[in-house]
């Protein structure tokens, strides 16, 4: 039988539209002879569209509308919240409905507004990833995987990249060159601010830790009192498929949250921005 966190989240996806979220109608919604509520639902997003945009199995987005599962953790809870575009406020009620506690202002939050996430849908040829407070990748579009590979499962810091900065990168991720030195002292600087604003966050205090006993570098930096900030860089990425591609990296920040949008973009006509659609063609298959 199912439960009240069931019955909500088939109704957020009801609601949701293939357009809204990226994703294009191939017209095998529409069936003739159904009611209107029948309608309605066949426009709303498949479980295998869900699942797809969530990062999870289509089984387990079964079982969790049918109540057959019912203690997802908050990081599946996030990913769902994110593919169903929830408001902050259905979001926390989310949490509330699977028995968990939503992040309290003392920690570092995961959420990606509506706004946010409608600019990753609709600039599909741009490659674009968003970051939280402690530079924990959160999400991307299918241009920034194609270009940089699918992302590690969420576990320890493998979705991190200030670790990917001083400690190793993702395997498999293509070589990738940046000419700013200066990239790796901003990164310290916005992990201190968090540390001040989050003090009580314990996945930051881990990172910071690890980070310091693992990277002379790093530990070097933020004992040093170096205060960096983000500038415009420009990154060359060896890609196995189209070759190098060029591209310049300009961090934006979305006003009213923590979030980072690290956005690589080419200038039109060149070598690169001809690469760079192509492999929104081939992207499908890296």
């Amino acid at each position: 039988m199912t439960t009240d966190l069931g019955r909500a989240l088939h109704a957020w996806r009801d609601r949701t539209k293939p357009a809204e979220v990226g994703l294009p109608d191939d017209g095998g919604r529409r069936a003739p002879g159904l009611r209107r509520e029948e309608l309605a639902q066949l426009a709303g997003l498949r479980r295998e569209e869900l699942a797809q945009l969530a990062g999870l199995s289509v089984d387990y987005i079964v079982r969790l509308e049918q109540g057959r599962s019912t203690n997802p953790s908050p990081q599946v809870l996030s990913a769902l919240a994110r593919a169903l575009r929830l408001t902050a406020a259905e979001r926390e009620h989310l949490f509330v409905l699977a028995g968990q506690a939503a992040p309290g202002p003392g920690q570092i939050s995961d959420h990606v507004p509506a706004g946010v996430q409608r600019l990753l849908d609709r600039l599909t040829g741009t490659p674009l990833s968003v970051y939280d407070a402690a530079w924990n990748l959160i999400t991307w579009n299918r241009l920034w995987a194609a270009l940089f590979g699918r992302p590690p499962a969420s576990r320890g810091f493998a979705r991190n990249a200030v670790w990917w900065s001083f400690v190793e990168p993702p395997a498999g991720y293509p070589e990738a060159v940046s000419r700013e030195t200066g990239h790796r002292a901003a990164f310290v600087s916005d992990l201190k601010a968090a540390s001040a604003r989050y003090p009580k966050d314990a996945g930051l205090a881990a990172l910071i830790g690890e980070l310091r006993a693992r990277s002379g570098d790093f530990a070097a930096l933020w004992d040093s009192g170096v205060v960096g900030v983000h500038e415009p860089l420009t990154k060359t990425v060896r890609h196995a498929s189209v070759g190098e591609l060029t591209l310049d990296c300009d961090i934006l920040a979305a006003l009213g949250t923590d979030l980072r949008i690290m956005a690589f973009t080419a200038a039109e006509g060149s070598e690169t921005a001809e690469r760079l659609r192509l492999l929104e063609v081939v992207g499908v298959q890296v």
